[in-house]
């Protein structure tokens, strides 16, 4: 199962990393940070826009290999910007996706947009390593968290004024994220243990999400079909990744899809 051998990877990446650098340290970065915090969570309420999108800063997946060839991280970053995007997410994990954490503070710093940190977080000093490489937001997985970590990360996260994406995938961890607090609940179309991707799972489960909460459809949107298909639910947002990175012009593609 692909989740299960990421969480273990990065799990011992973590522990060597934690041999290096304190929470200590990480609490003196975020102090001597010279960013300008935005909210992800009211960029993805805002109504001035036909839809509004979580543009990915992807290279590559499990699922698909390496996905962009001709990767510049702060181009496609600033693509999606001029497209409109509402914000922007930035993988981190090294191993599966080939991101890394220098270039979401750089896309930071050169774009002004919220900036999500899309990785697998499953311990504490992630959070803290998220707000000291300058996110606005994090990512947390229900499946990958038990109900109590998810309650605690949460409420971490909401400590150093971070906005957090809750990930679910069915009835159950819909069930767990509004009882752990989540404001933002993103349904991800993928199984995360199969890859198999279905519009039919943010169908399926938007009538169990309140209409005061913020939700965010993930994965598998390609398409003005798709978009179509997922505003017919009067969802806030959406989040893409791979057909945008792949366009040939990331700019005109987002356009194409916000203004479906």
């Amino acid at each position: 199962m692909i989740l299960n051998e990421i969480l273990a990877n990065r799990k011992k990446a973590i522990a060597d990393l934690k041999e290096t650098i304190t929470i200590s340290t990480l609490e003196k970065q975020i102090s001597a940070l010279n960013i300008r915090h935005l909210s992800f969570k009211e960029a993805l309420k805002k109504q001035d826009k036909p839809l509004n999108v979580i543009a990915e800063v992807k290279k590559a997946s499990p699922s698909k290999g390496l996905i962009c060839k001709a990767f510049n991280h702060l181009e496609i970053a600033k693509s999606y910007e001029k497209g409109q995007a509402a914000a922007l997410s930035v993988l981190t994990e090294p191993t599966y996706f080939q991101g890394c954490n220098q270039y979401l503070t750089e896309i930071k710093g050169e774009v002004c947009l919220p900036v999500l940190r899309k990785d697998f977080i499953i311990d504490p000093f992630q959070i803290y390593e998220a707000k000291a490489i300058g996110a606005d937001a994090i990512l947390l997985i229900v499946a990958a968290l038990s109900p109590r970590e998810l309650k605690v990360y949460l409420d971490l996260a909401n400590q150093l004024e971070l906005d957090v994406l809750v990930e679910t995938h069915n009835e159950q961890e819909v069930k767990i994220a509004l009882e752990a607090g989540a404001e933002i609940i993103g349904v991800n179309n993928r199984n995360l243990q199969t890859f198999e991707v279905s519009l039919e799972i943010s169908e399926r489960l938007r009538k169990l999400i309140p209409k005061e909460k913020v939700f965010v459809a993930e994965s598998g949107i390609h398409t003005v079909e798709d978009i179509k298909r997922l505003k017919a639910l009067e969802i806030n947002a959406v989040l893409i990744g791979e057909s945008v990175v792949k366009a040939q012009n990331p700019k005109d593609k987002l356009q194409e899809l916000i203004n479906a």
